[in-house]
């Protein structure tokens, strides 16, 4: 089953914290944590792809993906319960995974602000907090 989680207007700036809890659907091949200005304007799109075994962060601009970053740390499961910590650094993006290891991907497009949050794939949001 394919979740979706929008937000259109997050106003979240450089040095603010985003954390999400869900649960991974049992039968995920993938699911991914978007953060930007829009759905074609993406400054970090998370995907953890189960069936690669491996997380991608890429960045898209004028519906256009750009090169990908891949990171083979997968430390959850389909099915399991987690909870993400996204930093928005200004310069870059880190996401702090279940078991302490953090993924970094760097802000291609010097956005001071996003605007945009979305959460789709097989992973359904528990709870939602910004700081």
């Amino acid at each position: 089953m394919s979740e979706k989680f929008e937000i259109f207007n997050l106003d979240l700036k450089a040095g603010s914290t985003l954390k999400i809890k869900g649960k991974v659907s049992s039968d995920a091949e993938n699911f991914a944590i978007n953060l930007g200005k829009s759905t074609n304007e993406l400054g970090l799109h998370f995907n953890p792809r189960f069936n690669e075994s491996t997380i991608v962060c890429n960045s898209k601009c004028a519906n256009c993906w750009q090169s990908e970053y891949r990171d083979s740390h997968l430390p959850f499961s389909r099915g399991s319960e987690v909870k993400f910590i996204i930093s928005f650094l200004g310069d870059k993006f880190r996401v702090k995974l279940p078991d302490g290891h953090e993924v970094e991907f760097p802000n291609r497009h010097n956005y001071d602000k996003i605007s945009y949050l979305s959460v789709k794939g097989g992973f359904k949001v528990i709870s939602f907090k910004q700081d």
